[in-house]
């Protein structure tokens, strides 16, 4: 596992902490925010005690919507 950086913001209001993430997250390059989401995942699969054992991609799930 890569070595992580820990960063603390402490925004002024909700927006501000809203403007800081968003901004976090469009500096990264897609290939980044991927390893970043599988980084996530891989955390909460050993929380929660789960076998990580042929989960190495994102699903993709197709869901179809008829509007009325």
């Amino acid at each position: 596992m890569e070595e992580r950086k820990i960063w603390i913001n402490r925004p002024e209001s909700p927006e501000d902490a809203e403007r800081f993430e968003r901004d976090y997250y469009l500096k990264m390059t897609k290939s980044e925010r991927l390893s970043t989401v599988q980084f996530l995942r891989d955390i909460s699969s050993k929380i929660k005690g789960e076998r990580n054992e042929g989960r190495e991609g994102l699903r993709r799930v197709i869901k179809i919507a008829k509007q009325s």
